[in-house]
This record gives C-alpha cells, structure tokens and sequence, in this order.
C-alpha cells in the first residue's frame, strides 16, 4: 500500500513529522507492505537563496513579527524537534529556495533513493546549515546516499524533473494539502501535519486493512496430490 507524503524542505514540521511517521511505521506489524513516495511543494516559490539572511529575518520580514518574536518561535520549534530526537540548529539555517533540491529528490526517487534523499536534505537545512539550493551541496548528499555525482550534476545543469516537482504541487491541490506535512494513505485518508505516532498508526490500521480487502494476496500452491477436475480428469 502506498503512502505519499507532501512536504518541502524549509519546514521543520515535515522533519518532525517524518520521525513520527517513523515511529508508527515501526511499530505496525505490515510495514513491508507499506511504500513510502516523497512528494514535492513549495510553501514560498517565490523566495529568494539569501545565504548571509537569517532564518529569523526572512520570518520577520514574511510574517510581520518582531525578530525577537521569529527567534522564539524558532526557539520553541527546536524544543519540539528535540523530543524526537532531532537537533536543530536553526540559527545556522540558509534561507533558500527548494525548487532544485525538489528535483534532486525526485531525480533520487528514481534510483529508489528517495527517502534517503529527503533525509540528508532535512538534516542539511535544519541541523547542518547547507544552502540546500547550492548543486555542490546537492551532489554532496547524493554522494553521500550512493547516487552517481555525474549523473545528477547533468540533471541539476539542466531542467530534468522540473516537470514531476510542478505535477506533485498540482496534486497537492487536488488531494486538499493547503500546508505540509501531508500523508495520504492509498489516496483514500489524509493526516494532516506532525500528529502523534498513534495518530499515524490508527490511520495505517484503517488504511491498510480496508487495502488487504480489495487486494487479497494470491494463494501459495502448498502441495499438489490426487484431485479430479471439472471435466471428469481424475489423476
């Protein structure tokens, strides 16, 4: 059964979210059926890739807050991040456009790469401070997940896979995803945002169990023996 996640790589929610995605999936006795598909949005297409501008200054600026009030929120949005183990180092966050590192998730989801690919940007952006727009940085995580660094240096140099990042923001509103993290269970339950493990895991139960019904797994032949057939063959 397959599920979709929504989510782009400047929100720290989607980070969160996948590590209690994570959690659920681990928890759920069929999770070698189920297949996870990153899918691709942008919560601001517009922005620019300001290396020397700080996360807070591009949320005040965004937002209207105070930059007290953005580092705050930053601040209690890494306190959130750390129940699940992650370590956020959002003072050292590049502000940076995910257009490119879209497509180098969907460049390394053909090499069945995707989620490692998801990874290593999240943990980039959030925990390292990579300009994740930057193609050295790009080819860096795809060597770091055994991707062929030629390969994606042609695909980053061109257009390649522009066309799957715009289809997965189209699909985004054709599903109801108005913010991300979005999970969508065999395209028939959504879950909204960074829920609870269990929240995930009931949804999988539904999901999944409503899935096995309409896909019934083949019998397996156990032993053949002495049997008769409709048209009077005994054997």
């Amino acid at each position: 059964m397959k599920v979709e996640i929504w989510s782009d790589v400047m929100c720290p929610f989607c980070y969160i979210g996948k590590r209690k995605f994570e959690a659920a999936l681990e928890q759920f006795p069929q999770k070698d059926k189920i297949q996870v598909e990153w899918k691709s949005f942008q919560l601001n297409p517009a922005i620019k890739t300001e290396p020397g501008r700080s996360l807070n200054e591009y949320l005040a600026d965004a937002k209207g807050w105070t930059l007290e009030h953005a580092a705050q929120m930053n601040e209690h949005v890494s306190s959130i991040a750390a129940e699940v183990g992650l370590d956020y180092h959002l003072d050292k966050a590049v502000v940076a456009n995910s257009f490119d590192a879209h497509r180098f998730v969907q460049y390394a989801k053909t090499k069945g790469k995707g989620d490692d690919a998801e990874e290593q940007l999240f943990k980039a952006y959030f925990t390292d401070g990579k300009n994740t727009a930057d193609h050295d940085t790009l080819l860096e995580l795809g060597s770091q997940i055994g991707i062929d660094t030629n390969e994606l240096k042609t695909v980053l140099e061109g257009t390649e896979f522009s066309d799957e990042v715009r289809k997965d923001i189209y699909e985004a509103q054709q599903v109801g995803a108005r913010g991300v993290p979005f999970f969508v269970l065999d395209r028939k339950y959504a879950v909204s945002g960074a829920q609870q493990p269990e929240t995930f895991l009931g949804a999988l139960e539904k999901s999944f169990g409503e899935w096995e019904k309409a896909n019934p797994a083949p019998l397996i032949n156990f032993a053949d023996g002495a049997s008769c057939t409709p048209d009077g063959k005994c054997d």
